[in-house]
């Protein structure tokens, strides 16, 4: 028996995959001289990027700029030259002297920018370790908690990257992490997440085991809903949404999550046998 989901405030999937959300982020206008500022780096071989930073006025240190990390990481002997442990502070877990909690970086200074509030963990990570081993002293990590605040532009020719306030201050992810760490490894069932969209579309899927055919049916649309109104169809096979793959109802609610109400984006579906593009902009409400 194949199941309707609605794609609106009242409807949600449950996945028991954990989830880490911590402190939401926020935007904040950026400031009107807020201007570019650009930063050397230095290209490792082992195709790494490395920034020089000073932390709470002491340093400089090489860290690697990580876009895929999630948090800042430094390791014990940098924390505690620049005071991110005190002398209060116990000794770390037995998992390579990792801090029980990210610590306060009083302020971080990369290049001409200078900010005040960075959190980081502090840990010796085997593999930055490993990289130094190679390359050189390697202290740690510059993640998510400071790159997320930025436009970037990197020019890997002249080894230089182009920084602009964008305005968003990124919340506390590692507390939430941490959290749901610590809850999986006390034997404890991770929290179950509901997935649902952030706006309002009007219109249902199913039928995703349709064969091997990708994308999922659409079975019914709502009359003048925001998906009627982009020229979605009942019958019409939805196979991508903003650009991401709706191969299931699970896909399809996650791609819908990540919309705001009043954002047009591209929805591809398969009508007779053609794919089509059609725009949506889905709406606030119930």
């Amino acid at each position: 028996m194949k199941t309707a989901f609605a794609l609106s405030v009242f409807a949600g999937l449950v996945s028991l995959a954990p989830t880490a959300r911590g402190d939401e982020p926020t935007k904040e206008q950026p400031k009107p001289d807020a201007k570019p500022v650009v930063v050397p780096f230095e290209l490792l071989k082992s195709r790494h990027m490395a920034i020089q930073v000073k932390i709470n006025d002491k340093g400089p240190y090489r860290l690697i700029f990580d876009t895929g990390a999630p948090t800042n990481l430094v390791n014990n002997k940098i924390a505690k030259e620049a005071g991110i442990l005190g002398k209060g502070d116990k000794g770390g877990l037995p998992l390579f002297g990792a801090a029980p909690a990210p610590k306060a970086i009083k302020k971080l200074e990369i290049g001409d920018l200078k900010l005040e509030g960075m959190t980081t963990m502090v840990m010796d990570h085997p593999t930055v370790a490993a990289i130094a081993d190679v390359v050189g002293p390697v202290e740690g990590i510059v993640g998510f908690p400071f790159f997320a605040r930025y436009k970037m532009t990197i020019d890997y020719e002249k080894k230089e990257m182009t920084l602009t306030p964008n305005g968003f201050a990124p919340g506390d992810t590692m507390a939430g992490m941490m959290d749901k760490l610590m809850r999986v490894s006390g034997g404890k069932k991770p929290e179950p997440a509901v997935l649902a969209p952030a706006a309002v579309w009007g219109f249902e899927v199913g039928g995703e085991a349709d064969g091997d055919a990708p994308g999922v049916t659409v079975t019914a649309v709502l009359a003048k809903s925001p998906a009627a109104l982009g020229g979605l169809k009942k019958g019409d096979r939805l196979l991508t949404l903003d650009g991401r793959w709706t191969d299931t109802v699970r896909d399809t609610f996650q791609a819908a999550a990540l919309i705001k109400p009043g954002k047009a984006v591209a929805l591809v579906v398969k009508r007779d046998g053609k794919e089509l593009k059609l725009t949506v902009t889905p709406a606030k409400g119930l």
